[in-house]
């Protein structure tokens, strides 16, 4: 097995390298987008709901009269409305979701400009303005601050003018259904125009309406401002997380929680004591010869999946895959109190795991593997290698030796060569009289090619097949 491959990535593999980094951070924040989506029109249904039986105990408090019921089922329209939001929504343009707003606004329009038909009084339409109803639009504007993009936001303050000068369109035109009342008015006030301006049944108040449309319009553009810093916060969380989740394929759940609370410590060149694990299928390429590429894939990832998980549940990193095996690394990024036991329990947990798989195995009518792990303890250089292509490398004669003890097995027919290094340091850390060293057998000193003298070494015997 090859112990330190040196890889020259070519320009075209770097940028499929960037491209596919590219698309991951896509699908992470369109999933990310896709979830605050989800959330944000949950949140503003609740909303609704509530600002809904707000104004409906408000209305039947300020003018308690059996016509203020046709608001009260008005508002149960709204209420479905917000509903069928949750139910058609998603991220992206949905015309669907559109078509809801805009039946949102127009009903509101309708319930503002339009006298209760139910109403014991005539006046003329133009009345409608004197109760200062247009507030309740900012109640929609803030739903759709929650919910939507900022395009959604702007669309809505744009489709709120635009339906109310409709409505101040059309209530111009209406007739004036109590002359005589606004004649008294008018008599009432003589010749003070501006005030009969506020106070006439007929009067719309164009300046109040077109300034209402103003300050809309500047809210709903501020406020979408606000929704476009959100996504792009969203967008930037989801990198976060993406990054994360890349941090946790290697290192383990506390570690990733580690190098999060750090900015590039992976980026500092240091070189520190680190136990090495190297682990590896015997005679797997026979194997994969006779097999379909399927066969050979499934085999792969189940045997990677154990040996994956007990890296990560004695706190090592998963430095790299290498085909049919792998090697791992206790004591990085960050040294431990306990990394050569870890890195020995670990692959002690490895044969143990490896011994259940091939008794399924066989149970299942398949060929059992044999699995071989060696395991050293010594200094190595950590740190990125790359240009736009990092990866956070481990190297050094430590390195080498873990790799050659595990080639070692095969001579002595072991599933796993410890050096003394590593062992005495696992009896420092757990004290020598611990179970864990109750399976391993002292052995006479072995050359290591690359190493200056013979180490003593430690076996653990293979169970039998």
């Amino acid at each position: 097995m090859t112990m330190l491959v040196e890889r020259l990535d070519s320009p075209a593999a770097s940028s499929r390298a960037r491209d596919q980094r590219d698309i991951e951070t896509v699908q992470f924040a369109q999933a990310a987008l896709e979830a605050g989506k989800k959330e944000g029109l949950q949140l503003a249904v609740r909303a609704r709901y509530i600002a809904l039986a707000v104004i409906a105990c408000l209305l039947l408090a300020i003018n308690p009269a059996w016509e203020q019921l046709y608001y009260v089922v008005l508002l149960g329209l709204f209420a479905l409305i917000g509903w069928a939001q949750v139910r058609v929504g998603r991220v992206g343009v949905s015309r669907s979701e559109l078509a809801l707003l805009f039946c949102d606004l127009a009903l509101l329009t309708f319930v503002i400009v339009v006298p209760n038909p139910f109403g014991t009084t005539h006046w003329p339409a133009a009345m409608q303005y004197h109760f200062g109803n247009f507030i309740y639009f900012f109640v929609l504007l803030s739903g759709a601050t929650l919910a939507y993009s900022w395009r959604t936001v702007v669309a809505v303050g744009t489709w709120t003018a635009a339906l109310w000068i409709i409505g101040v369109a059309w209530v111009w035109w209406q007739p004036d259904h109590d002359p005589a009342l606004t004649a008294r008015i008018a008599d009432a006030v003589g010749s003070d125009h501006r005030l009969l301006a506020l106070i006439s049944p007929t009067a719309i108040g164009f300046g109040i309406r077109i300034q209402e449309i103003v300050v809309f319009m500047i809210v709903a553009v501020t406020l979408a401002l606000a929704a476009s810093r959100s996504n792009d916060l969203l967008i930037r969380h989801a990198s976060v997380e993406r990054e994360r989740g890349n941090l946790a394929r290697y290192f383990s759940p506390n570690v990733v929680t580690e190098l999060s609370k750090h900015d590039e410590p992976l980026k500092q060149v240091r070189t520190q004591d680190v136990a090495v694990l190297f682990v590896d299928i015997v005679g797997f390429t026979a194997f994969a010869d006779a097999r379909t590429p399927e066969e050979v894939v499934r085999t792969l990832r189940e045997f990677h999946a154990l040996m994956e998980q007990e890296v990560f549940r004695h706190d090592g990193t998963l430095d790299k895959y290498l085909g049919d095996g792998l090697m791992a690394t206790f004591g990085t990024p960050f040294a431990g109190e306990r990394d050569a036991s870890n890195a020995l329990r670990c692959a002690q947990a490895m044969i143990a795991a490896a011994d259940s798989w091939n008794a399924q195995r066989t149970a299942s009518g398949e060929p059992p593997m044999r699995v071989s792990f060696g395991l050293h303890y010594g200094p190595v250089v950590l740190g990125d290698i790359g240009h736009t292509c990092l990866e956070f490398a481990v190297i050094g004669a430590t390195v080498n030796a873990a790799s050659r003890l595990e080639a070692l097995t095969r001579r002595l027919d072991c599933a796993l060569v410890a050096s003394n290094d590593l062992v005495s340091r696992a009896k420092l850390e757990l004290g020598s009289a611990a179970e864990t060293f109750a399976s391993l057998i002292a052995q006479d000193p072995q050359a290591i090619r690359g190493l200056e003298r013979p180490i003593a070494i430690w076996t653990q015997p293979r169970a039998t097949l």
